[in-house]
């Protein structure tokens, strides 16, 4: 039995077709599946060739994790080679950065902890705002906040890894320790493993020493932004910064006092408006100081003072301020408060009890006092603009005669201007007469003045009316008699036009008389010129007959007339 070539060719068409539809319906029903939006497909290969010793994430053709997830999309892979599993990818919002501690890749030096990519640790790049696909058995991402500077304030940069920068120097980018550079208002995405960034205010600054009621540093408030997720993150990083100087502030348990004792209060603050943030603000951090600025006078007298420094913290010189003494609680505490405390009795000193109560000693003390920190303090790199005294305390026993005396004296002062005032009032007086006076003189002479400009007005516009009327009169004077002329030389000039024009008419026809020798034969003439051009003169010679029959020569009786006129005759 023999088959045909189109039979063989269907059969085996046939069987491609089933063939393929099955295949279809097998890999599109057990080896598809779907990775959604923000989404990644971990997958984990069950045949290929093993590990690697230490290796957690296998490559193309090994068996066990991949390394590299699917993203979104439909994927194929056969279930007997391969398993998936659907997780999150990882999303990072604006204003975080992500730190990923990498479990592959080369190893460490020894002594080291942040890595490269490629290598294993914490890496020290971040993961700035977006959206990432790595395999969480390999890696994982730590999210935090980014670093947000506020307004008034410069970053200070301590590298946590490399070498140990020489003492009294800068770190570059391979050494441990503080960066010259610094970090300005705004944004950064910077490793917080790798970096350490303190926050301290630049600008105009104020330490205040209140005496017996305590004293506190109050530094300018933070400007808030348009953006209240900024507002957040600079909040939450001067939270941070706050916490680290009352770490400080705790280690000095020995030199701080209750808050009921003498002393002096430092209070650093970053600005009220963070408690529209947060409740808990900066406000927590103020504590006591067993210091107080007094001295012996030159006369052997204790005299206490208040006082306000005004000084600033340059931001190009802010860096080198923190790596010789730290943040700003330690440069008050270290370099501004003892040179306040001792130039304060160093110059202090000089001066007798009474000449903190006489404003001119006061204020010369005031003068050196400033002098002084200015010159000192500036060779730290700490600006001074002022050291204003606002209160002395003088033992009552010198205080109080050298009041009396100059209450006195002010009370003398007191009635000798009370004198002069009174004199000056009647000087005053006298003088507001005098001005009424002269007022009223004045208003009779402006009334006087003002009638004689309104006659002398009237005067004007009456001469100027007349001399119109006459210049009126004697322009209409003329024009009559242009007037006059001009119809005298108009008569003249027709009489003249008219005699000429008639005169040549008369003398044409004296000339035609004469060329026809008679005036009969010219009148003759002129009649057969006034006949009508179109007319016929037909000239009758009548016979015998009647006129009837003689008109018919003339033509008429082509038209009917001699016709007619014979059937009216009947």
């Amino acid at each position: 039995m023999k088959i045909s070539t189109k039979a063989i060719i269907g059969l085996l068409l046939t069987v491609l077709f089933v063939g393929g539809g099955l295949t279809t319906m097998f890999v599109w029903g057990f080896c598809r599946f779907y990775v959604g939006p923000n989404e990644m497909a971990i997958i984990t290969a069950k045949v290929g060739d093993p590990l690697d010793e230490g290796q957690i994430l296998a490559r193309e053709g090994q068996k066990g994790i991949l390394e590299e997830p699917l993203g979104e999309g439909r994927h194929f892979r056969f279930p007997l080679f391969y398993e998936w599993k659907i997780e999150d990818a990882i999303i990072i919002d604006p204003g975080k950065v992500g730190i990923v501690t990498s479990k592959v890749g080369d190893k460490l030096a020894t002594g080291e902890f942040i890595a490269e990519r490629g290598q294993k640790g914490i890496w020290r790049d971040v993961l700035g705002p977006g959206k990432y696909r790595m395999n969480r058995y390999g890696y994982n991402v730590e999210i935090v906040d980014a670093i947000s500077i506020p307004i008034g304030y410069a970053g200070v940069i301590t590298s946590r890894s490399g070498t140990q920068a020489p003492d009294g120097q800068f770190a570059n980018d391979q050494q441990k320790g503080v960066r010259k550079d610094v970090l300005h208002p705004g944004l950064y995405y910077v490793n917080p493993q790798a970096y350490k960034v303190d926050v301290l205010e630049i600008g105009i600054n104020q330490v205040s020493l209140l005496g017996q009621g305590g004293s506190k540093v109050v530094t300018k408030a933070r400007q808030l932004g348009q953006s209240q997720a900024l507002n957040v993150l600079q909040n939450n990083m001067l939270q941070k910064q706050e916490k680290k100087r009352a770490d400080y502030f705790s280690k000095r348990t020995s030199s701080w006092a209750p808050q009921s004792q003498r002393g002096q209060q430092v209070d650093f603050k970053a600005g009220k408006k963070l408690h529209d943030i947060a409740p808990a603000s900066l406000e927590e951090g103020e504590m006591n100081l067993m210091e107080l600025v007094s001295f012996p006078s030159r006369d052997g007298f204790e005299i206490s003072l208040d006082m306000t420094l005004e000084f600033e913290l340059d931001p190009g010189d802010i860096a080198g301020i923190y790596r010789r003494y730290g943040d700003l609680p330690a440069v008050v505490d270290k370099i501004i408060m003892p040179q306040i405390t001792s130039i304060s009795r160093n110059k202090g000193s000089e001066y007798r009890a009474k000449d903190f109560i006489v404003g001119e000693g006061r204020e010369q003390f005031q003068e050196d006092l400033t002098e002084s920190l200015e010159e000192t303090l500036g060779e730290k790199d700490i600006r001074v603009y002022n050291a204003l005294i606002r209160h002395v305390e003088v033992p009552n026993q010198i205080r109080t005669p050298i009041q009396q005396a100059s209450i006195a004296v002010e009370q003398d002062l007191t009635n000798k201007e009370r004198q002069n005032t009174a004199r000056k009032e009647a000087e005053l007086n006298t003088e507001v007469s005098l001005i009424e006076q002269r007022g009223e003189q004045v208003m009779q002479e402006t009334e006087k003045l003002k009638a004689e400009i309104a006659a002398d007005l009237d005067k004007q516009v009456a001469t100027i009316q007349a001399e119109t009327l006459r210049k009126e009169a004697e322009i209409r004077k003329a024009t009559a008699s242009i007037n006059a002329d001009k119809v005298r030389v108009i008569g003249v000039a027709d009489a003249s036009a008219l005699e000429k024009v008639e005169g040549e008419i008369a003398k044409g026809l004296q000339l035609k008389t004469a060329a026809f020798g008679d005036p009969v034969a010219y009148s003759k003439w002129v009649f057969a010129d006034k006949l009508n051009p179109k007319m016929k003169l037909n000239i009758i010679h009548a016979g015998e007959g009647t006129l009837w029959t003689d008109l018919e020569k003339t033509g008429f009786a082509e038209l009917g007339g001699a016709t007619q006129l014979k059937n009216r005759k009947k």
